[in-house]
């Protein structure tokens, strides 16, 4: 079913009237009813070391690893070995190293200041991988400028202005870098297959870089699953849940899922998210497809607001329940 998700050129954006207006058309329709296309023509170069990198990191030492512990980050940063991370109360069965905008860290004074701050910090690296760091800044640079691109085209494609939401995305997007290892099952039956739970992603856009092995499966009909095929080069884009809300559900926040792979088999992949500021909120765009919409879909074990920096740590809360107890017992109150 690989004609399911569509395959997006960037590069058509900027062919004339009449390529930039296929191009927005298509991309409108993608978002609208899937909420996930596959986006080649980005200009982006090094994908392949950049699986060469998530490899190398994956390797080194169980003791180097273990180093850079998120238990060790009041900021939610650092390596995650499998079954650290749950979803939906279950462990996703992959390793992971969590990579944010490199700050100083923010702590809040007072009660009413909001968690939210805690997710500004610093990044923990390997010593034992001095070019990682450099690597990491300069390919979350190039997809920032991709992922503002495409924002803006999607604006355009739903005829509202460009530059609508530039105000919640500078100066400073709360970008989110992610490389992962999913392990082969152990092939006895012992080990789940949920490579990564069923679940929408919190913010604007994502990117995904995937290795040859595949494994993500989107929900493009309730409770039917597809495979994303892979298509070398490409990023697989999906929309986050605060364009479901800003467009009032006309744009589709999908559910996804990621298989473990077969026994044997290493799968590495590294998904680049596309936020807001940390303080920023969302207005409805200003456009005829969302006065038109039905509204969004509200889920109450996921309740929506139209704030980023509060959705994603709600769902920090439900993910890292140990980085929380250790760093940030004071939350948990706040826990839904």
């Amino acid at each position: 079913m690989s004609d399911v998700f569509p395959v997006l050129d960037l590069r058509d954006a900027d062919r004339g009237p009449e390529a930039r207006a296929a191009f927005l058309d298509s991309l409108r329709s993608a978002i609208h009813e899937i909420g996930f296309f596959q986006l080649v023509g980005h200009e982006v170069e090094g994908a392949d070391r950049m699986l060469q990198l998530a490899r190398d990191f994956f390797a080194l030492p169980q003791s180097e690893l273990e180093q850079l512990s998120i238990l060790n980050s009041p900021h939610f940063r650092g390596y995650s070995e499998v079954g650290r991370e749950l979803t939906q109360g279950r462990p996703d069965q992959r390793a992971q190293l969590d990579i944010g905008p490199e700050q100083e860290k923010q702590v809040p004074r007072g009660p009413d200041d909001p968690g939210y701050l805690w997710l500004a910090g610093p990044n923990q690296w390997p010593q034992g991988m001095p070019e990682l760091r450099s690597a990491t800044i300069d390919w979350i640079s190039a997809l920032t400028r991709v992922s503002q691109r495409l924002l803006r085209l999607i604006l355009a494609s739903l005829e509202a202005p460009a530059d609508f939401l530039d105000h919640v995305v500078s100066p400073d997007p709360h970008v989110h870098f992610k490389l992962l290892h999913y392990p082969g099952r152990d092939g006895d039956g012992g080990t789940s297959d949920q490579g990564i739970g069923v679940h929408k992603d919190y913010g604007l856009l994502t990117l995904l870089l995937q290795d040859e092995h595949g494994g993500l499966q989107v929900s493009v009909d309730e409770g039917d699953f597809v495979d994303v095929p892979v298509i070398p080069g490409a990023f697989v884009v999906n929309l986050g849940e605060l364009l479901e809300v800003a467009t009032r559900g006309y744009l589709r926040a999908t559910t996804h899922r990621v298989v473990s792979p077969a026994s044997g088999v290493n799968r590495y992949s590294a998904p680049f998210f596309f936020n807001p500021r940390l303080e920023a909120t969302m207005q409805p765009l200003p456009t005829r497809f969302v006065r038109e919409a039905a509204g969004v879909v509200h889920d109450p074990a996921n309740p929506l607001t139209s704030s980023y920096g509060s959705n994603t740590m709600r769902g920090m809360l439900r993910a890292f329940p140990e980085v929380i107890a250790r760093h940030h017992p004071e939350l948990l109150q706040q826990q839904t």
